[in-house]
């Protein structure tokens, strides 16, 4: 249970620190509008905090940066825990959402209705 806590306490801090593509992608996935689906953010599932999550899709969003090139190994093994209980891990590039805010919501559109 203090693990639990923890990450709650953290996740909370994260969502008050997010990153510039974290904000953009957020501004197009809260209250609903992408397609009606809820998702929250910054979310522990398990021994994660994951950056978005549609528990109603099963469906996980990571946006990552540039440490994430030396971490693949580590992010590998996260991704299948996670589709171990039944996620879908969608992950895109910060400057993916940068310069394509339109195209990372329409892939995660279309990952949500399959």
């Amino acid at each position: 249970m203090e693990m639990l806590e923890a990450l709650t306490r953290f996740a909370k801090i994260l969502r008050k620190d997010s990153t510039r593509a974290e904000g953009i992608l957020w501004q197009g996935l809260r209250a609903k509008q992408l397609a009606g689906i809820k998702f929250r953010r910054q979310e522990p599932i398990g021994h994660f905090i994951v950056d978005f999550v549609s528990f109603e899709k099963r469906v996980v969003i990571e946006l990552d940066g540039g440490q994430h090139a030396e971490s693949t190994v580590k992010d590998g093994k996260r991704d299948a825990t996670l589709a171990q209980s039944g996620f879908t891990v969608l992950r895109f590039w910060n400057n993916e959402v940068l310069e394509n805010p339109e195209g990372v919501l329409e892939a995660i559109r279309e990952a949500c209705s399959e």
